[in-house]
C-alpha cells in the first residue's frame, strides 16, 4: 500500500513513552491508511504497551481492530495487564470478535 500523506489520514496510532508507561493511541477514523503509518514506523510485531487509549476512535478498519486485538492479545499471554479505554466504537468491534 502507497504511503498516504498524514494531512489525508482521517485518523491516527501513535506509541506515546510517558511517565505512567507506554500508551498506545488510536484516534479518529482508524482506517488502513493510519495503521499501515504505524506499522511502517514500529513494524507488525505486537507492540508492549501499559495502556491502550482509544476514546477518541469514531471508526475502527479491520487493520485497526487486528492491531488492537493484536497488542491485547500480546499483553494477555505475557501476563502484563494493559489498561484499555474503549470508545463505543472500540466496543462495538472488540464485541464483534
Amino acid at each position: 500500500m502507497p504511503a498516504v500523506p498524514a494531512a489525508l489520514r482521517r485518523g491516527v496510532v501513535r506509541l506515546l513513552n510517558t511517565s505512567g508507561g507506554r500508551v498506545l493511541v488510536l484516534a479518529g477514523e482508524v482506517d488502513a491508511a493510519a495503521v499501515e503509518a504505524f506499522w511502517r514506523c514500529y513494524g507488525r510485531e505486537p507492540v508492549r504497551v501499559d495502556v491502550v487509549d482509544a476514546r477518541s476512535v469514531t471508526a475502527l478498519s479491520p487493520s485497526g481492530r487486528e492491531l488492537l486485538t493484536d497488542t491485547l492479545d500480546r499483553a494477555e499471554w505475557t501476563g502484563r495487564p494493559v489498561a484499555l479505554r474503549p470508545s463505543p466504537a472500540v466496543r462495538r468491534a472488540l464485541t464483534a470478535r
